[in-house]
């Protein structure tokens, strides 16, 4: 049985789903307990006293606080739920991660194989047409899969109930394998969460009052696939904000490919004035944030292409110097050249004791707690100068951002 992700199509006159309808033109805001929670944790000193101050504020939007797949700290990734939890904790910005189906329509999830992970097709009938169906653990080996939103058509794909992104890798059946969500999420906001189609996510976004950052996904399967090409792809994300009367100021189209973002620029201006070159360079060999002679291209050379926007994540803005976090040559040389900065992506992490992982590795040694989530912030807002932050718990950014005016 076909179970539909919003009652109508994006066709003609639309009905949200009742949960969804029910927050339109701006959802009643909230912080939640979280971000005291953070500030209460800090050091005393100046930002404590600031952050402090601000305990009895009105939650208001703003496009600082971006909303990373929604609210997936607690909600299943790229949902309806995920999506208006994070414009409920004030997200003033939503991202659909974009890529498509066998029959070529775009769906928001955050890669193209994470269907086995973020969804439960292996526990379906569906598992058996994934380009790998679920392998049970044996021996030495982990459970494994890989199925794709290729492998399926989107008729298929709305059948899918998400979860949240987790796999158990020592599951002998499918129904495990749908387990292992870290012990820092939750399971408590799965039943029921609803898929969407990127024009759908269009539809909810701008009823809920927030702008638009879709990322192009890099594709799984060779391109062209079916004789879709990257560039019939990459200009599919922008004629559905056409279709649906968006104003380009409002979209803020992302990819990891610098292609896409030239792509873009050349052929959608309008969108391409804002177009956002995720940078991935770390995987480059040798790389250094701190050492221009390594990086594949210099801020200047970048903004020479017309890239107006860059979106490294948060380890490659800062530095650790004399005990203190600051700004990278990166950083430095991204607002010398007039980039704006986006960076990705907070409390993605879990709890921080260990130092904060990937996300935090060139500073982990001041890396102490939780509330260095808010430290890390500040650092990024006032001496790196950001203009948005990804995060997987919205109300965080949002709340120091309207203590801070941001």
């Amino acid at each position: 049985m076909t179970k539909p992700i919003l009652p109508a199509l994006l066709l003609g006159a639309l009905s949200l789903p009742a949960f969804a309808e029910s927050h339109m033109s701006g959802p009643a805001l909230t912080y939640g307990t979280r971000p005291a929670f953070l500030v209460d944790k800090l050091p005393e000193g100046e930002l404590k006293t600031k952050l402090m101050s601000c305990k009895g504020q009105t939650p208001q939007a703003t496009k600082f606080s971006v909303g990373h797949r929604g609210a997936p700290l607690m909600f299943p990734e790229h949902t309806v739920e995920s999506n208006v939890a994070a414009a409920q904790m004030g997200a003033g910005i939503l991202e659909c991660d974009v890529t498509f189906t066998a029959d070529k329509e775009l769906v928001c999830r955050h890669a193209q194989n994470d269907l086995h992970t973020t969804t439960d097709i292996v526990a379906t009938d569906l598992g058996e047409k994934c380009t790998m169906p679920f392998t049970p653990a044996e021996g030495d080996s982990d459970a494994a899969a890989e199925c794709r939103t290729s492998d399926l058509t989107l008729a298929e794909f709305r059948t899918l109930s998400p979860k949240m992104d987790a796999a158990d890798a020592s599951a002998t059946t499918p129904e495990g394998y749908l387990g292992g969500t870290a012990d820092f999420r939750t399971d408590l906001y799965v039943p029921g969460a609803m898929l969407m189609t990127h024009a759908e996510s269009i539809e909810l976004f701008d009823s809920l009052g927030a702008d638009f950052t879709p990322e192009l996904k890099s594709p799984s399967v060779e391109m062209p696939f079916d004789g879709f090409s990257q560039e019939d792809y990459a200009q599919k994300l922008i004629d559905e904000y056409k279709a649906a009367g968006i104003d380009p100021s409002r979209v803020w189209p992302q990819s990891f490919n610098l292609d896409d973002v030239l792509y873009w620029i050349e052929a959608e201006p309008e969108f391409g004035a804002q177009a956002v070159y995720l940078m991935d360079e770390y995987d480059t060999e040798g790389y250094d944030p701190m050492d221009a002679s390594t990086w594949p291209n210099s801020m200047a050379e970048l903004k020479e292409m017309g890239v107006n926007y860059i979106a490294p994540p948060l380890w490659m803005l800062v530095t650790a110097q004399d005990g203190e976090i600051v700004p990278s040559t990166l950083a430095i040389e991204a607002k010398a050249a007039d980039l704006g900065i986006i960076t990705w992506t907070l409390e993605r992490s879990g709890p921080l004791a260990g130092g904060g992982g990937w996300y935090f590795q060139s500073v982990s040694d001041l890396i102490d707690g939780d509330e260095d989530y808010l430290t890390l912030l500040h650092v990024l807002a006032q001496d790196v100068g950001v203009e948005g932050v990804f995060s997987d718990w919205p109300a965080t950014v949002t709340y120091y951002a309207n203590c801070y005016g941001l």
